[in-house]
């Protein structure tokens, strides 16, 4: 501390023996001459002053400017009784000056001795004239605090013109008010709070007997030396160049006033005023430490204003956090209790959320929470959810609707041709939804054309929109194609959306070619079906673990032998019993290998329509297979993985018991849960297991942001999660 002191006292000595620089000479010296020929003497002495304490900035200002500030402060001394009576030294120093700190040189002070008269006029005294124009001044120059500011240090006609202003923007403002109707008034502040992050300025008044205080904009009926910063200064370090309260002076001093926004400027000169503020902690007979918290709507939003609530601690404990107009140090103050984990309530708006601190929240810095990640109550996250999703869908529909209507969809580069047949009379839930992809692949488009033609018309629904897609290509691989996830994915949440189809009640079909395009898109893209049927396909290199909670279909012809397709057909029907044997809750299917009959089957494939039209997905299933296929996805019902993560035939197995998460994978090392209250108790102990290995054993909260989260990876109004835990897999 002590050397801190001495560096600034050596450089304040080394601007003492400096004094003015030659070359403004002319400039100062005509400003000397004309204050004491229109002024006289005391305009003389005014001028003095200003010149032997000035900053080099202002070697070369205008003399219009000085002179007319000189002759507005001393007009201002005869006009105003508590400024006949400050001594001179005193107004000088701090009535006089053209600018407070390195703020823009102007002329401000016409303007606001216009404004700041009119708002005085009833005033007797210093005090009342001052707590006048705090109360008065930024409504009738429509300005505010907000860190949408230009800069921190603007002058007062820069923040009368842009309408906001910082801390420091708003006490420069203030104080040059006071100074044009001849109050004493400075600017104080402290570059670093002790007890937390961040810096603050006010304003001081001399009220003829002594310095007070007062947040600039911040008008307390009570009176002066109240605001919300005499707490967080009474913790301050008297002589230390960050965390003492200084005040700012024009005549130098030894020490300079620390500007925040530009540390190494040196050229304001300052007071030490510490002790004044650190009196009220030693009063008060306690320094008991305090959380500190701060509110925003989301990372990156606004602050929001909220009532703070410590639950279940020993003694009621209350504050409040604060949004603009009100200065961003302005912050929730709890006094700190030692509890942890810590519980506590924010209402907001009228609605209730959530945080728990934990022992990384301490004092010493601001506790930023955010109004999307604080936790909610069931009730309060099936509301929160469905309002989401209703904006999204609100968002959206228009676009949907008209892509819909003109039964054409695009994703990327590519495009997606509809026909339509509607079936019997849909229920309250909504109607179903049946995608039957069509044969051909490998051939002219007349050929698949004609195929998509066929494919519309081939079963018959006993109730449905039945959507025959067009593939966007004409290759082999008509349907397992990347493009083709995609474009399935929009087809269904439009249909979600401008149709009002059940998502519960969405099924996959597909013949030939579209039989290939079943093999390998049900697997991968379980979570989104019902039901899923394959009529005369082949699976390529495609794998039926996925299927566990999709209940599947396999119709082959027996004669049909191109490219072994029944041979594999009876493989995938062994390989699926022998997978419901081992996990009989799991891998319901029907196989038919019809005897005697070739690629076409006489319809008799058909009869998978009313199996299949009895099957209603479950979105939460509590045991998951998730085998990545040809094109991998970051999401599978309540699993989620990075990017990265999703590498082909990578698996992952996760089952739910009771309240406990168990996952096992040899290869993947990171994963997302994306939980709901149908899934397990949120309102309970969460345990997660990993590869033996118990990683989370507590709560998980709800939140707005894991909302958001769920929709941004499935916009599928069923499958919203309203908690998210990322954890790490043990790779031992």
């Amino acid at each position: 501390m002590m050397h801190t002191r001495l560096i600034g006292l050596v450089a304040a000595a080394l601007v003492l023996l400096a004094g003015p620089a030659a070359g403004d000479e002319p400039v100062w010296t005509t400003i000397q001459e004309r204050a004491s020929e229109q002024f006289g003497e005391a305009g003389g002495r005014a001028a003095a002053f200003l010149m032997a304490h000035r900053p080099q900035r202002d070697a070369q200002i205008d003399p219009d400017l000085v002179i007319e500030n000189i002759g507005l402060a001393l007009h201002a001394r005869t006009t105003y009784p508590w400024a006949a009576e400050v001594r001179e030294e005193l107004f000088f120093n701090d009535v006089l000056p053209y600018a407070v700190l390195d703020e823009t040189r102007e002329r401000w002070r016409p303007r606001l001795h216009e404004l700041a008269s009119a708002m005085v006029v009833d005033a007797k005294t210093a005090t009342e004239a001052a707590q006048a124009l705090n109360r008065e001044l930024f409504k009738s120059v429509n300005v505010t605090y907000s860190t949408g500011r230009r800069k921190a240090n603007q002058s007062p006609l820069e923040s009368m013109e842009l309408g906001l202003a910082s801390c420091t923007g708003l006490s420069i403002l203030l104080v040059d008010a006071c100074r044009s109707v001849g109050i004493p008034a400075r600017v104080a502040g402290i570059a670093s709070w002790t007890d937390r992050n961040g810096n603050h300025t006010w304003v001081e008044i001399h009220d003829g007997e002594q310095w007070r205080f007062a947040g600039a904009a911040e008008y307390d009926p009570s009176g002066l030396d109240r605001g919300w910063f005499a707490g967080p200064a009474s913790h301050a370090i008297e002589g230390h160049e960050l965390h003492a309260i200084w005040a700012s002076s024009w005549r130098r001093t030894g020490d300079r006033f620390p500007l925040a926004w530009n540390m190494s400027d040196r050229s304001v000169p300052g007071v030490d005023v510490s002790s004044r503020y650190t009196r009220a902690k030693a009063a008060a007979g306690t320094d008991r430490s305090v959380l500190t918290i701060r509110l925003w709507e989301s990372r990156g939003g606004k602050r929001l204003a909220a009532e703070v609530t410590a639950l279940e601690a020993e003694e009621a404990i209350r504050s409040r956090t604060f949004a603009d107009p009100d200065d961003i140090n302005r912050v929730a103050e709890l006094a700190d209790t030692g509890q942890r984990p810590l519980r506590i309530a924010l209402v907001h708006d009228g609605q209730r959320r959530t945080a728990v601190l934990s022992e990384s929240h301490a004092p010493g810095r601001v506790i930023e929470l955010y109004w999307n990640e604080l936790g909610l109550s069931k009730e309060a996250a099936v509301a929160t959810a469905a309002s989401v999703w209703a904006q999204h869908a609100a968002s959206v529909r228009a676009q949907r609707q008209a892509e819909l209507e003109a039964l054409s969809l695009r994703c990327g580069d590519y495009d997606m041709r509809l026909m339509r047949r509607d079936f019997g009379s849909a229920p309250a839930s909504g109607a179903s939804l049946w995608i039957s992809m069509h044969g051909g692949g490998g051939a002219p488009p007349s050929v698949n054309d004609q195929q998509w033609s066929n494919q519309v018309n081939l079963y018959t629904l006993p109730e449905g929109i039945c959507i025959a897609p067009r593939a966007p290509t004409d290759t082999w691989n008509l349907w397992h194609r990347p493009e083709i996830d995609c474009l399935l994915d929009r087809l269904i949440e439009s249909a979600i959306i401008a149709w009002g189809v059940d998502p519960d009640r969405v099924y996959l079909i597909g013949y030939s070619a579209g039989g290939d395009g079943v093999y390998q898109l049900a697997p991968r893209l379980a979570d989104r079906f019902a039901a899923a049927s394959m009529m005369a396909g082949h699976p390529n290199d495609s794998s039926p673990l996925g299927l566990r909670n999709l209940p599947f279909g396999l119709f082959m012809g027996a004669d049909d032998a191109a490219y072994n397709r029944n041979t594999v057909a009876q493989q995938w029907a062994d390989q699926l019993a022998q997978l419901r044997a081992a996990d009989p809750d799991g891998y319901e299917h029907m196989a038919r290998i019809y005897p005697d009959l070739g690629h076409w089957m006489n319809r008799k494939d058909a009869e998978a329509i009313p199996w299949m039209a009895q099957k209603v997905r479950d979105p939460w299933p509590r045991s998951i297979v998730w085998r990545q296929g040809n094109t991998t996805h970051e999401r599978f019902y309540w699993l989620a993985v990075p990017d990265e993560e999703a590498v082909r035939g990578r698996v992952i197995r996760a089952t739910v018991e009771g309240q406990t998460i168990t996952i096992e994978s040899d290869a993947v090392s990171r994963v997302e849960l994306l939980l709901s209250d149908a899934l397990l108790d949120l309102d309970e102990v969460v345990t997660v297991i990993l590869n033996g290995r118990t990683v989370h054993a507590g709560p998980v909260e709800r939140t707005e942001s894991a909302i958001g989260r769920s929709l941004s990876l499935r916009p599928d109004p069923r499958m919203i999660a309203t908690a998210v835990l990322k954890v790490g897999l043990d790779e031992d």
